[in-house]
């Protein structure tokens, strides 16, 4: 017998017609070369009622099987509904999925389909979209990023023999058991499950519209269709001006009183603040010196981003990050202090966990890393530390000076983040030279993954609320683990806890996840450095705007604008 789902309580929560492609008729897409600065609503389809948005940096793919980073998932979340969405506290709630059932074992989900979601070329919505999305997320051709959200996450049955080339796509454990009931087996319980439904790579993917586009899916408004609140209608890859507009057709239209959703990209955080000020922009990031300016502004707020902000050490490609001791001397030689309250002034935290604070909460209510000192052996900010370290370092390689490279985006914020870095580090540390490498955010990430680095500034946001989002990453063989750490204890931790005998075992779980965090934290595999607070301006006029620490960081759909 199957026991009905009347309600989700997230345990490790804490505050929380027919077109083919090409035939369509959306505006004209939006100049990629154009000047950031010009007018919000230059794009064809914008309007009064528009709320204008910032971003720091372009969208990288707009599909969600491939889409890697926030700000693609942001966009697609706006015009994409999957299984669940995310109430206004970040609990997941219904959307496409109009009930759910959970099988006495905890091994298979049950959804039932709404009937009146449809896609905006006038098909619905089924389960064989969600079956489809599915299949190229743990398609080996696909090579999908995130192809161990199903597989190492979601514990969905065969997703890890698919993606390592054992098993056909269409052995994947969802099934169709008809046009609104997808069946989803399991190859462990995971009490976490539904919140992983809202995150884009579990979004579906309409399979005959999908293969009319061919190799220019999601690469414009006429390869895209919606079945969420907004539809694509002025877009090409890189743009620095894109638009969306609301869809009549949407389930749940009636909660969504915006026109439309327009957006800039603006790397510059002087020249953002200045088209906020000249009304292009109802919403903008601000940091370091700008937040001093517009802090007592009525406009201003200070938004939890959940993003953790650190340094990965290349190990397996440069034989002195290779030695601990170096690596202790680079985290102990860190003022995160100062670079939080002198750079970035935006009420970003310290941190020195490998989790960051005030996202995931365990079985007994308490923060997982509220504790920040629980490392403080290892990671702290102590210069007579960093130097003997140094010193250690230097006679075991048999050398007197070092010089490596550091990679870090393009973006204001990571730039200001790494000169200081840079500084402290060489000031601290006789014979150490940094020099800065910067790129675009697409290639350093790009350049991270192909281990074509040597340290590297990067950030994670969670993904679900659970530490396994981030303690995942750095088992061996992880695309996310940038320096190719590979500790055969700390693999086996983290299998205990997905599939092995404590997985269903909230408290034991809670304590081997520690001594996972512990593990990663001794050996040095990352620098962590400050979890991310999003300075804001957001107009007075705007309200609605919901703000997440954990998947998808804002959600517009209830937002409106006077």
């Amino acid at each position: 017998m199957k026991k009905k789902i009347v309600s989700l309580v997230l345990a490790s929560v804490m505050a929380i017609g027919l077109m083919a492609c090409g035939g369509g008729s959306g505006s004209a897409p939006a100049d990629g070369s154009a000047d950031a600065g010009t007018d919000a609503a230059a794009g064809a389809s914008a309007s009064g009622s528009d709320l204008n948005i910032m971003l720091e940096t372009p969208v990288e793919s707009l599909d969600p099987q491939e889409a890697t980073d926030g700000t693609s998932f942001e966009v697609i979340a706006d015009f994409t509904d999957g299984l669940m969405q995310m109430d206004a506290d970040g609990q997941a709630v219904n959307a496409i999925a109009e009930s759910y059932e959970l099988s006495d074992d905890d091994l298979t989900w049950t959804f039932k389909l709404r009937e009146d979601a449809v896609w905006s070329n006038g098909t619905p919505v089924t389960a064989a979209d969600f079956v489809f999305g599915w299949q190229r997320a743990v398609d080996p051709a696909v090579a999908s990023e995130y192809s161990y959200m199903l597989s190492d996450i979601g514990q969905i049955k065969n997703a890890a023999a698919i993606i390592a080339g054992e098993k056909d796509k269409s052995e994947l454990g969802v099934t169709a058991e008809d046009e609104h009931t997808l069946k989803v087996e399991l190859e462990a319980p995971v009490s976490y499950f539904l919140s992983l439904m809202y995150f884009p790579t579990f979004y579906p993917v309409n399979e005959e519209f999908f293969n009319s586009c061919g190799d220019s899916y999601a690469t414009s408004p006429d390869t895209l269709l919606s079945n969420g609140a907004f539809i694509v209608d002025d877009y090409e890859p890189a743009a620095t001006a894109f638009h969306l507009t609301k869809n009549a057709d949407y389930y749940d239209a009636g909660i969504v009183s915006l026109s439309g959703l327009n957006y800039q990209v603006i790397q510059d955080s002087q020249q953002a603040l200045m088209s906020y000020q000249s009304g292009d922009l109802d919403m903008t990031l601000v940091n370091g010196e700008q937040v001093d300016q517009v802090k007592d502004d009525p406009a201003f707020q200070a938004i939890g981003a959940g993003y953790l902000w650190y340094v990965s050490p290349n190990m397996s490609a440069v034989p002195e990050l290779d030695n601990l001791n170096i690596r202790y001397a680079l985290t102990f030689a860190i003022d995160r202090d100062a670079i939080a309250e002198n750079v970035l002034k935006d009420g970003s935290a310290p941190t020195y966990t490998a989790v960051p604070p005030q996202f995931a909460a365990g079985p007994d209510g308490s923060d997982f890393s509220e504790d920040q000192t629980k490392f403080a052996d290892v990671c702290a900010f102590d210069s007579a530390k960093a130097a003997d370290y140094w010193k250690k370092g230097l006679e075991e390689l048999g050398v007197s000076e070092i010089s490596v490279e550091m990679v870090v985006d393009a973006d204001d914020a990571p730039q200001k983040v790494a000169q200081v870095l840079k500084e402290q580090w060489e000031n601290t540390l006789p014979g150490f030279t940094v020099d800065l490498r910067v790129e675009p955010k697409k290639q350093r990430v790009q350049d991270m993954q192909d281990g074509n680095f040597e340290l590297g500034l990067t950030r994670w946001g969670p993904d679900y609320a659970d530490p396994m989002t981030y303690l995942g990453m750095w088992i061996t063989d992880n695309s996310n683990n940038y320096g190719l750490w590979s500790n055969a204890e700390y693999d086996k931790i983290i299998e205990e806890c997905t599939t092995g005998e404590i997985a269903t075992d909230a408290e034991k779980r809670w304590e081997k996840l520690f001594d996972a965090e512990k593990i990663a934290m001794d050996e040095a595999v990352i620098f962590p450095l400050y979890t991310q607070c999003n300075a804001e301006m957001i107009s007075t006029s705007v309200t609605g705007v919901e703000h997440h620490p954990v998947a998808l960081n804002r959600v517009y759909k209830r937002a409106a604008k006077q």
